[in-house]
């Protein structure tokens, strides 16, 4: 039998309740992680003091954390456009998407250098971080995450931490729900789905596959970055 690819690490993943973030949960705890799994009901990210309230309890909870994976993300409607977003909205998003995932990291990075700790960081971003698709707040909260990931890689890589970004193409989950037409355009006929992210986070997270990893974004998306929804416009 092959070595577990993440046996006695220690992760915190947020928006672990479904989807992304309940696979890639999973997915650790099958390659020998412990994962002190949350999602809103446990922390609401979008309230003043509660990031720093989670790194804490993370650390409480697990004594020490090698791996945090930020894939929570407030629900979305294709209706809230660059015209019709409200500022809740915008707010609640980049509060939870980008200030609390920099402040858990901030948290948690200061954490692993502190302990000697040769950590991980992984932010679940989208590819709406590198072409506007009429989800202003979403957008601008997953291009943030891009750059913080690397302002991060930067800072944290000469104490043997990685800090790496993946970006799945259409999941449906979070308020997205995807289309027929829509797996149409995606070079291999379909959407995607929790299971397709999921290994390949690991892969990232683990030393076997991902050791010389770190300010980098992988996409995996069936090949739907390839097409330029805005052709349809014109």
């Amino acid at each position: 039998m092959s070595k577990l690819l993440l046996r006695n690490d220690t992760a915190l993943v947020t928006g672990a309740a479904q989807g992304i973030g309940q696979a890639i949960a999973r997915a650790i705890e099958e390659e020998g992680g412990k994962v002190f799994a949350v999602d809103r009901e446990d922390f609401d990210l979008s309230r003043k003091g509660c990031a720093l309230s989670l790194a804490k309890t993370a650390i409480e909870k697990l004594k020490t954390v090698s791996i945090f994976v930020h894939a929570a993300s407030p629900p979305r409607s294709e209706s809230q456009t660059a015209l019709k977003v409200t500022e809740a909205q915008w707010r609640e998003m980049l509060e939870v998407n980008l200030n609390a995932g920099f402040i858990v990291a901030q948290a948690l990075g200061n954490h692993m250098r502190e302990k000697r700790i040769r950590g991980r960081i992984l932010f679940v971003t989208s590819l709406h971080a590198h072409s506007p698709r009429n989800l202003p707040h979403y957008s601008a909260s997953k291009a943030g995450q891009t750059m913080v990931m690397k302002e991060l890689a930067r800072a944290l890589g000469p104490s043997g931490i990685r800090v790496n970004a993946i970006v799945p193409g259409a999941v449906p989950g979070a308020g997205f729900k995807g289309s027929p037409d829509l797996a149409r355009k995606i070079p291999l006929k379909r959407l995607g789905k929790p299971a397709d992210i999921a290994p390949m986070a690991v892969a990232i997270l683990s030393e076997r596959f991902g050791a010389y990893m770190t300010g980098s974004t992988v996409v995996v998306d069936g090949g739907l970055a390839l097409y330029n929804w805005l052709d349809a416009a014109f």
